[in-house]
């Protein structure tokens, strides 16, 4: 505390670090007998930082304030109050600051901050007038720290190391000044908790600033530290994360999460630490349930996904973030759900992200700086109507969901790489459910775009572009491909495995027998429109074909035989050939369709030659789902 309060007289009565200020004089100096009590007050002189037009009508290019100091060095406590002179009668500044130290921690010096402006009437600029203040006012606040640092280093370039603590002399003992030295050379540490208000006759507020550097006894925010493992902060910044990091402290009693770790809900929070907070806890909580923290140790990689997912990590990008490629493009998106289930894919991208966490940190080590966030590379080669499988869209969704709300503030940068046309629906079905934030860190590349100025190698170092990308550098990621059926998991399987796949509401199956037909007819209104469908067949052969029919009898889905549907099937088009579809395939699709009118989805039992008894057991079966698309999105 007297080290600091040393350092904090070092301004008067000016100094290059507060240009604003121009001199101060001491108006009045007394000191108690004991000497334990001292008050200062000094009349200070300030430039008018305001537009010109301004200052030429109130006529003046300086203000006066009051300033008045009363330092009590039994209690330690240091209290200034400082008052406008100039206007009063138009404008009232009240300031006041109270440095401590804190209870709890003698090495720690707390300081409290408040100033309140009340605006009467100012030639019709009152508006302008409370910008000034709350731009000045942010703009001390923001630099306070640094000034106090600097003079504290002068102090030790001049050899002063510390500073003996006042005791008085009827209680004085040898060696009590060498117990109570502060050493200059030791981090100083404050507590700052400042608000700025403004009070008029409709008692509207100004705004409240609030910054507090140190209020967990047990916790410290060195500067040198700030700057080497959580980056550039402002002092609001730093208050924020030691208010969060208390909050969790005094609700956790198990283990705290790092500052890193704090910092990103904080930012994904805008820095509201209450927000930043709740969002916290339920991640804590979730992590809690399913026992994330051991993800890393305990979770094993299916063997289908060593085989079949495209993905994994390749080096750093220019700014030194861990990188991972996707080839979304390549990967069979219904193969790996049917194989490993929703949960196995939640499971795998949670292993992802936390080996993107540990890498960060492994990273922030290597490179000598804060590393935070990792970089995506997404290939979209060979994306089509396939990797839109409604449970695949529905599974991504919740994957996006789950990491937006457990893993915020992990992505540095996202590229996203030869982009087709059919790319636009996929992003107007999942960029809703993305952060406005993270949208913001999407970078998009269309066919090779990606190998002109601006592309690729302006984020990735030239050496690491991958080989699929007809780079130098190979990778160690799969090539994907199609998953075989006889990997896929019964519907008993997925069930245990918590993907209830097959349970969704969306797919509708029917049963076909020998001869039997079942139509969905489609109403487009508008030409242009997409349809999209996604089938398998379950059992025994089946024929699918797209019609456009003009004078159709029924609306809803029918199932019913050969001869019925051509004796009511009115003039109808066919507007995709018929496909045979062996038992077991999975087939997706889609037609644009030429014009506006009725469609009808055709399936047909396509009895297998060889048998020829009826009967239940050869029943064809089709679990089916379409879905149309507006032109606008498919473009």
């Amino acid at each position: 505390f007297l080290n600091l309060f040393q350092a904090y007289e070092r301004r008067f009565p000016s100094c290059p670090q507060i240009p604003v200020v121009i001199n101060c004089e001491v108006i009045s100096d007394w000191t108690s007998h004991d000497t334990s009590i001292n008050k200062t007050e000094r009349r200070c002189k300030l430039h008018v930082d305001a537009p010109y037009i301004l200052k030429k009508i109130i006529g003046v290019d300086h203000v006066y304030f009051i300033q008045k100091n009363v330092l009590n060095l039994r209690t330690r406590t240091l209290e200034i109050e400082a008052y406008n002179e100039s206007f009063q009668s138009r404008v009232v500044v009240l300031e006041t600051c109270r440095y401590f130290v804190h209870p709890e921690n003698s090495e720690w010096t707390c300081f409290e901050q408040c100033a309140e402006v009340d605006i009467k009437s100012f030639f019709g600029f009152e508006n302008t007038i409370e910008k000034l203040a709350m731009k000045q006012y942010a703009a001390n606040i923001a630099k306070g720290k640094e000034i106090i640092e600097f003079f504290m280093a002068e102090l030790r370039k001049e050899g002063i190391t510390h500073v003996p603590r006042w005791i008085r002399s009827d209680t004085a003992s040898p060696g009590a000044d060498e117990d109570n030295n502060l050493e200059v050379g030791s981090p100083v540490e404050m507590v700052t908790v400042c608000c700025l208000r403004r009070n008029s006759g409709q008692q509207s507020s100004l705004g409240r600033l609030q910054c507090n550097f140190c209020l967990e006894c047990q916790y410290q925010l060195d500067t040198d530290y700030i700057q080497r493992y959580l980056g550039q902060l402002s002092p609001i910044q730093e208050s924020r994360l030691v208010q969060l990091r208390k909050s969790v402290v005094n609700l956790q009693k198990g283990k705290v999460p790092s500052d890193m770790t704090l910092l990103r809900f904080l930012r994904a929070r805008d820095f509201n630490v209450e927000k930043a907070r709740g969002l916290l806890l339920e991640s804590l909580n979730w992590r809690k349930k399913h026992a994330v923290d051991k993800v890393l140790s305990e979770y094993i990689t299916p063997q289908v996904v060593l085989d079949y997912f495209p993905g994994g990590w390749h080096h750093h990008d220019k700014d030194g973030r861990p990188l991972y490629l996707l080839r979304l493009g390549q990967m069979d998106v219904k193969g790996l759900l049917k194989s490993i289930g929703e949960d196995g894919l939640l499971k795998l991208t949670m292993h992802v992200c936390e080996e993107g966490l540990r890498l960060t940190e492994e990273a922030t080590l290597n490179e000598g700086k804060p590393i935070s966030t990792w970089c995506l590379l997404v290939d979209l080669e060979g994306l089509n109507m396939r990797h839109l499988w409604r449970p695949g869209v529905r599974a991504l969704l919740r994957i996006i969901e789950i990491v937006e709300a457990n893993y915020p503030e992990t992505l540095g940068r996202v590229l996203i790489i030869r982009a087709p046309r059919v790319f636009p629906i996929l992003w107007t079905l999942v960029s809703t459910f993305i952060d406005d934030v993270t949208r913001t860190k999407f970078l998009f590349y269309g066919g090779n775009d990606y190998q002109e100025p601006g592309g690729l190698i302006d984020y990735i170092p030239q050496e690491y572009v991958p080989d699929f990308l007809e780079g130098p550098c190979k990778t160690k990621v799969q090539e994907g491909g199609l998953v075989p059926k006889s990997l896929y998991l019964t519907e008993s399987e997925l069930a245990k495995e918590g993907g209830h796949m097959t349970d969704d509401s969306i797919y509708q199956s029917v049963s076909l027998a020998k001869g039997h037909i079942h139509e969905v007819p489609i109403h487009i209104e508008e030409s242009g429109s997409v349809i999209t469908w996604d089938f398998d067949v379950m059992r025994q052969d089946i024929t699918f074909t797209v019609y456009r029919s003009v004078l159709p009898p029924k609306l809803n889905a029918t199932t019913s035989s050969e001869g019925d549907v051509r004796q009511n099937s009115g003039e109808r088009v066919k507007v995709e050939n018929s496909v045979m579809c062996r038992d077991g395939e999975s087939i997706q699709g889609s037609h644009v369709t030429l014009s506006s009118g009725l469609y009808m989805l055709h399936w047909q039992h396509h009895p297998h030659p060889h048998h020829h008894h009826s009967g239940g057991d050869h029943k064809a079966q089709v679990m089916y789902y379409y879905e149309v698309l507006k032109s606008a999105d498919y473009k």
